[in-house]
């Protein structure tokens, strides 16, 4: 059996060939530390977060995109691939993970011997430029420039793609949860309103926008959380062009490092990367006006990739489903 996961800072993604997805769940596990015990992995464990006693803990074991707290993110893998395979499993998964282009090697042993205590047979890693631009549909074999642009929720990645290989790539951890944090301090500023991190998430999803809207096409939202003055819960109406302003630092940082590999990108891949524009995929593409932000600060087109926060995850599945093929350009293998 083989089973391909998106491991990432915020949901980890789970395919297997010929079934699709078959599992998304937020990175996150919630531990009881008295008999250090997991009580919850994935949503309900999000669910938990800034609401649990002393008793209970709520880890998020990946940072960054890479493993941070290796017990935790094992139990994680193996709650995933347990989950995915049901109970009636005789042989150890193959099992190949996605990771972010600029990992270190201690960083990939890390995943690879998490996999292997999680129950799996064989660990292969691929990278995530990679994976995502064959989730897009993108044919990374050809011998034309691809650009692909990976924003989760702890690094952003965006890498030039031609002949099945990366050409050259950056890699910033700066992404979906910076923002997070980003428009919380916003709000605590300008509001004195204190919020957890789901609140600002919520705000994110539902009225976040990359480019300030028009007066009239302003959206709103209420929020609740604590007034830092008093101390007292409070509610607020906050404004979509708040959200962006909130944003703004952290989105230039992202255009910045699209701008970094477009300087170094050979002339003629460049060439193809204007015809064709660049693909946006993660959940990071799925904020509202982030494509017309990114073309007109970098002046590339660029356009949100079909199912964006899964294309790791369907990438890892055409993997498997021809890995003798693709044995060259998986890095490496355990």
């Amino acid at each position: 059996m083989k089973i391909g996961i998106d491991l990432g800072t915020c949901n980890s993604v789970v395919f297997i060939p010929n079934k699709g997805v078959v599992l998304q769940e937020p990175s996150v596990v919630a531990v009881a530390l008295a008999e250090n015990k997991i009580m919850a992995v994935g949503r309900r464990a999000k669910e938990m977060m800034g609401r649990t006693p002393d008793n209970i803990r709520i880890y998020r074991p990946l940072k960054d995109g890479v493993i941070a707290d290796f017990k935790v993110a094992q139990a994680m893998l193996k709650f995933f691939i347990d989950k995915a395979t049901g109970s009636f499993r005789f042989f150890k998964p193959e099992l190949m993970v996605g990771v972010p282009a600029g990992i270190t090697s201690t960083e990939k042993r890390a995943v690879i011997e998490a996999g292997l205590n999680a129950g799996a047979r064989e660990v292969y890693l691929a990278k995530e430029p990679i994976l995502a631009a064959i989730g897009a549909g993108i044919p990374i074999d050809s011998c034309s420039g691809n650009m692909i642009v990976d924003i989760g929720g702890g690094t952003t990645e965006a890498a030039v793609i031609s002949l099945g290989g990366i050409v050259n790539f950056h890699s910033i951890r700066v992404a979906g949860d910076k923002i997070d944090l980003a428009i919380s301090d916003f709000i605590k500023k300008k509001y004195n309103l204190a919020i957890g991190e789901q609140t600002a998430e919520e705000i994110k999803i539902n009225i976040g926008t990359a480019l300030p809207d028009k007066e009239k096409e302003e959206q709103n939202m209420e929020i609740r959380g604590r007034d830092v003055v008093m101390g007292l819960p409070k509610n607020i109406i906050i404004s979509s062009n708040d959200v962006c302003e909130a944003m703004s630092d952290i989105l230039t940082e992202l255009t910045q490092a699209i701008k970094s590999v477009l300087r170094n990108t050979p002339p003629e891949l460049s060439a193809d990367i204007i015809s064709k524009g660049m693909i946006l995929t993660g959940g990071g593409a799925l904020l509202r006006n982030l494509p017309q932000l990114i073309e007109k600060s970098v002046g590339v087109p660029a356009v949100a990739a079909e199912e964006a926060l899964l294309c790791v995850a369907k990438g890892t599945g055409s993997m498997l489903s021809n890995l003798d093929m693709y044995k060259k350009s998986i890095m490496s293998k355990k």
